[in-house]
């Protein structure tokens, strides 16, 4: 097996080049795409190995899929020079991977903590507890710099919906008890479809969690902490919605997904503050402010999530027609003399390309809109780009976020 390291610039070349080779079909592959990224549905289920004895939890599990690529302390206990831990993530759909990285693989400068060294990622299309197929297998070295990432394919291209991830040893383990550091684990390649969860209607509570939902086809409305409420739109298993408190005004996002045996999964931030697990059990009989309330239309107002493009295109994707039919219809009601379609980025990209990214995408909403029956004269396009966050950039979570439509009125 090959293990390369890339600088980010070096990194988007090989991936080019990929992309250029007679044996790869574009169409196949997504390189900016993580599908081992929760922003992209990929949900922890599971944690084995020494993870409970060295006080591992699914908030370990969630930041080794954030994308973020900085590193973060792995064991809140020390272990020994054999620790091996292990996570299993469920995947939204069927997914084939063709490489897969490590970024950041810095060693900080303690004789009692240590990057892991060993990485083995397996995969199954049967269930989380296997049986698992070895795809790929990296030994780790330090990078030089930053911003650095290690890159090593897929052994094994069998398409699956469970990933077990197990991270061992250390780099440089100089003490019998070591703390162990990790970053982020990031899997390129294709995936199919992903259908949308109708499971947003429901009432859980966990700790910090008192969340009351409602869906409609793609749109959820609902109200979290006895005073809050969201609104939020449903992309394939991903629900993003944000939310304000009713006393104060203090905005909270969200990005939820519903497990297979109905728990609320995901992050949330408060106030501009850092993204943290928020999970909570099913909980039938809590009682809340939005108990009887209905699920507003998409219309004036809206913050909408979901609606896809082709990769580094205004291209609407055939995904998207759903949405864009809720949206006409919540518009077609509305009774205002104007409709401005506004476009938002994250800030991958420089300020110049992202908004002009954005233009083009509003601009084919705009269009969208005018096919389905919307007077032209009453609609317009702005995009702005990446001027108007509403999330950290920093992690995966957040530039999902930020990837939005809004409606205003006038």
């Amino acid at each position: 097996m090959q293990v390369l390291v890339y600088s980010k610039q070096l990194t988007l070349l090989f991936l080019a080049l990929t992309l250029s080779s007679p044996f790869v079909h574009a169409a196949e592959i997504e390189p900016n795409i993580d599908y081992l990224s929760f922003s992209q549905g990929a949900v922890p289920v599971a944690i084995e190995g020494a993870a409970k004895s060295l006080k591992v939890g699914m908030d370990r599990a969630l930041l080794s899929i954030d994308g973020d690529p900085g590193g973060f302390s792995l064991t809140p206990k020390p272990g020994a020079a054999n620790t091996k831990i292990a996570f299993i993530f469920r995947l939204p759909a069927l997914t084939t991977f063709k490489n897969f990285a490590i970024p950041n693989i810095l060693e900080t400068p303690s004789p009692s903590q240590t990057f892991i060294k060993t990485v083995e990622i397996s995969g199954s299309d049967k269930g989380p507890e296997g049986p698992f197929h070895v795809l790929a297998r990296a030994s780790l070295k330090k990078h030089a710099k930053k911003d650095q990432r290690t890159v090593f394919p897929a052994n094994s291209e069998i398409p699956v919906r469970w990933v077990r991830l197990t991270l061992s040893g250390g780099i440089d383990i100089q003490r019998d008890k070591t703390f162990f550091e990790f970053s982020e684990i990031i899997g390129h390649g294709i995936q199919e479809a992903v259908p949308q969860l109708n499971a947003f209607t429901g009432k859980w509570k966990g700790r910090g969690v008192l969340l009351e939902l409602k869906q409609e086809k793609g749109r959820v409305s609902g109200c979290y902490d006895r005073v809050g409420d969201l609104v939020g739109t449903v992309e394939g298993n991903l629900l993003r919605a944000i939310g304000k408190t009713r006393t104060s005004d203090i905005a909270s996002t969200f990005v939820l997904t519903v497990s297979a045996t109905g728990e609320i999964m995901g992050v949330r931030s408060t106030n501009g503050a850092p993204f943290r697990l928020y999970a909570g059990a099913v909980a039938p009989n809590i009682v809340t402010k939005c108990t009887k309330q209905v699920v507003p239309p998409i219309g004036c107002g809206a913050i909408i999530h979901g609606i896809r493009f082709d990769f580094d295109s205004s291209r609407l994707q055939a995904e998207s027609h759903a949405l864009l039919d809720l949206l006409f219809k919540g518009l077609k009601a509305e009774k205002t003399s104007g409709i401005k379609v506004i476009g938002h980025t994250s800030s991958e990209g420089s300020d110049l390309y992202n908004e002009k990214l954005s233009q083009g995408r509003a601009e084919a909403v705009v269009a969208a809109l005018v096919s389905r029956g919307i007077d032209a004269s009453r609609v317009s396009a702005q995009g702005l780009g990446e001027k108007r966050p509403i999330a950290d950039n920093a992690t995966g979570a957040g530039r999902s976020l930020n990837r939005r439509v809004e409606i205003l009125c006038r």
